[in-house]
């Protein structure tokens, strides 16, 4: 059957669907609110930069820069390049979108990377109230286990191993990533790099210097 031809999926179908996707965002949540606290992050700025960024990766990123004594400028510039990948998800999403280019904008604030794949269609295109209900729940599952985690600061994260979800969440990352030999060698050179830097560099800028050269390697021509 031609897949243009299959019933929009609604924003009920993407609540449901997501659900699944918002229990693991729950932990990796209250991982991050526990982390965070234990790193000295006040409680309210914990919970409003989930609120407001609500990007795992961005997010870990940025704290873990400032964990090891990075400055704000080093732990935004590692949170944006970790997150450039929502560029090229966006302009693919733009035109299942309503509306002029403000609307736009503020409608593809929804996307994350599980509600972005699973709203695809095979006609290129996106169900936009399935992804608005997919990443709904998630949203809100997110900020709920943010809460949870600075709530309970006495939890222990290493007893728990939620100190291990920081670290597997962004292997998971590089995996889904590394799909062919150019990736893998980019990868592994840009760790050599990062792992080069750390005794002579600021906290931050190894990071912030191997994912310029990731990127740059990634777009070199073949």
């Amino acid at each position: 059957m031609d897949d243009s031809a299959e019933p929009r999926r609604s924003w009920r179908d993407g609540v449901r669907d997501g659900a699944p996707f918002g229990a693991a965002t729950f932990v990796l949540a209250a991982s991050f609110g526990v982390v965070a606290t234990d790193a000295g992050m006040p409680t309210l700025a914990v919970v409003v930069m989930s609120v407001l960024v609500y990007s795992g990766s961005g997010q870990f990123a940025a704290l873990g820069i400032v964990g090891a004594g990075g400055g704000v400028g080093a732990a935004v510039g590692a949170a944006t390049l970790v997150s450039s990948r929502f560029l090229p998800m966006g302009l693919a999403l733009g035109p299942s979108l309503r509306g002029g280019r403000l609307r736009r904008a503020v409608e593809g604030q929804a996307t994350v990377d599980a509600s972005w794949a699973m709203a695809a269609r095979g006609d290129g295109g996106y169900d936009r109230e399935y992804l608005f209900g997919h990443s709904a729940i998630q949203y809100v599952l997110w900020v709920l286990g943010t809460g949870v985690g600075v709530a309970v600061p006495e939890l222990d994260v290493r007893a728990l191993g939620l100190d291990a979800v920081f670290p597997a969440f962004f292997l998971a990352l590089l995996v889904a990533e590394v799909r062919d030999r150019l990736r893998l060698a980019v990868a592994l050179a840009g760790a050599a790099l990062a792992l080069a830097l750390v005794p002579v560099a600021p906290p931050g800028l190894p990071v912030l210097v191997a994912a310029a050269a990731a990127l740059a390697g990634l777009r070199a021509p073949r």
